[in-house]
This record gives structure tokens, C-alpha cells and sequence, in this order.
């Protein structure tokens, strides 16, 4: 009990205090700090106030890493070094992730548990191929023949600090890595460095499941460049509002049009437009007769 009492005052002393946008004095200090971020050599790109990103632009996003460093308890240059945009997403590399689970004071040390299933064998998967006809792509189902392919999986696991409990990410096999389409993209890493991959993959699995808030909820950049977004088409205002008039039309015709539909046949059918002849000239029709 004194142990994890001893643990856990540690982690508090290592969490250092957040930064709050809406205090005057903290906000002042935090432009100054953004600003020497923004004019040194040693953060990425985004950060930087050159010529193509304005020094406004490059103080906002080193004043956002910063905060997201302090909800971490990490480094803020270490985050604006791992913070990877990719397709405009925020993503951390896989390294960073797997070091902050190590560091943070929680847990012991990631530890992963690589297994031979056999071989792949023939596997159905869904691919994405250009349809010149729909002019976008659409999901097409391949198989996928992996007879001379180890089927790998691997296993992130480790314990709580104080507990003897082992936590375990899910199960991340080749198999599945060709169902989800990561293995069979052009240029992926998953077959050239297979076990590699396994252990990133199995380490973002396990950080999701047990301690979300080390990753802020973001992914890590080979999950973004894995992942296949499916296709959509933007409509014009003008299309956008015909079709859904089109679809959410009543198909049926309303009472009112059934009555101006009986009219018409009636108006039609009798040349006097549907004008009934009173009673006393019909008596008299018959009785001239």
C-alpha cells in the first residue's frame, strides 16, 4: 500500500501544471515561449516562421503543441519532433507512442509476444479500383494468396505498476493485416518489415485499450497511411437539393391531386364542362318527347 502510495505521488510530481488559454498572465507568457520555438532551427516546418508560413500561423501551432506536451507530461520540442500531419490529420509516430506508455510512470516496460500461426493461405479482401463508368472508385473484392507467407501475430502486453495483472492489446496477425487492406497497398512496410509493423501495430492497439489519454485520441502515421477512406461525391447546392427533393418526394398522389385527376376525367367525359343540367330541364326534355 505505501509502495503504490509512493508511486503515485511520483506521477503526480511529474505531471506539471496545464496551461490555461483564458488566463491573461499565462497567455502572455506562452506567445513569449511560442515565439522562441517559432524562430529556432531545431523544431519541424510547421513550427517554423519563414518565408511560405507566417510568424502568426507558426506561434499557433507551437503554442497548441506546447499545451498538448503539458497534458502529457512530455517534452514540448519532443512532441513538435513527433507530431506528424498527414492528409491534414495530426498523428504521432509510432516510436513516440510506445516510449510515453514506457515513460509515463504507469506502466512497465511494453513487452510483445510474436507467434508462428502457419501459413496465410488465400485470403479474400476488399480493395478499392477505379470505375471508369461511376468516375470514382469503388470496393472490389480480390483474394489475396499468401501459401508461401508466414502468418505472424503479435501481442503488446505488459502489467500496471503495483499489479499482477497483464494487460493485453489484440491479437495483430498478417492475416489481418491483408483482410484490412494495410498489407497489400503499394509501398507498405508490412512486407518488408513484417515483425516490425506487428509490434507498432499491437503497441496502438494496446494504448487505445488501456491508457487513451497518452495519445490524446489521435493515431499513430502508419494507422493514417493505412487507412482507406471511402469515396464520396461532393454535390453542387443546386444538384444537392434536386436529389433530395427526388428521393424524399412522396411517390403516391395526395388527395387533393386524386380529386383534380377525377375532375379532369369528368370534364372530358362531358362536353359541358362537368356542369350537372338541372332536374326541371330534363323533366321538360321528356315530357316535349
Amino acid at each position: 500500500m505505501e509502495e503504490q502510495e509512493r508511486q503515485l505521488a511520483r506521477v503526480e510530481e511529474m505531471t506539471p501544471a496545464r496551461f490555461n488559454f483564458f488566463d491573461k498572465g499565462q497567455f502572455e507568457v506562452m506567445q513569449r515561449v511560442s515565439n522562441l520555438f517559432a524562430h529556432s532551427e531545431l523544431v519541424p516546418d510547421m513550427y517554423k516562421a519563414t518565408d511560405k508560413q507566417s510568424e502568426q500561423k507558426a506561434i499557433a501551432n507551437c503554442m497548441l503543441a506546447i499545451e498538448i506536451s503539458q497534458r502529457m507530461g512530455a517534452s514540448p520540442l519532443m512532441v513538435m519532433q513527433n507530431l506528424i500531419i498527414i492528409y491534414g490529420r495530426p498523428s504521432w509516430s509510432s516510436k513516440f507512442l510506445i516510449s510515453t506508455v514506457n515513460t509515463c510512470g504507469r506502466f512497465n516496460t511494453l513487452k510483445y509476444r510474436i507467434t508462428n500461426k502457419g501459413k496465410v493461405g488465400k485470403i479474400e479482401y476488399t480493395d478499392y479500383a477505379w470505375n471508369d463508368q461511376q468516375r470514382k472508385k469503388v470496393a472490389v473484392t480480390k483474394v489475396f494468396d499468401g501459401s508461401n507467407i508466414d502468418n505472424l501475430e503479435c501481442v503488446a502486453y505488459t502489467t500496471e505498476k503495483g499489479s499482477t495483472d497483464t494487460l493485453e492489446s489484440s491479437p495483430i496477425s498478417i492475416a489481418l493485416a491483408i483482410k484490412e487492406g494495410w498489407y497489400t497497398k503499394a509501398g507498405s512496410k508490412w512486407q518488408t518489415m513484417p515483425e516490425q509493423m506487428l509490434r507498432y501495430r499491437a503497441a496502438s492497439f494496446w494504448t487505445n485499450a488501456y491508457a487513451p489519454e497518452l495519445s490524446m485520441g489521435m493515431r499513430t502515421d502508419d494507422e493514417v497511411r493505412d487507412i482507406v477512406d471511402a469515396e464520396y461525391e461532393e454535390l453542387p447546392t443546386e444538384k444537392r437539393v434536386k436529389k433530395e427533393i427526388d428521393n424524399n418526394a412522396n411517390k403516391e398522389p395526395l388527395p387533393a391531386e386524386e380529386k383534380k385527376e377525377e375532375q379532369k376525367e369528368t370534364s372530358e367525359s362531358n362536353p359541358l364542362g362537368a356542369q350537372k343540367m338541372p332536374e326541371i330541364f330534363n323533366n321538360g326534355i321528356e315530357s316535349a318527347e
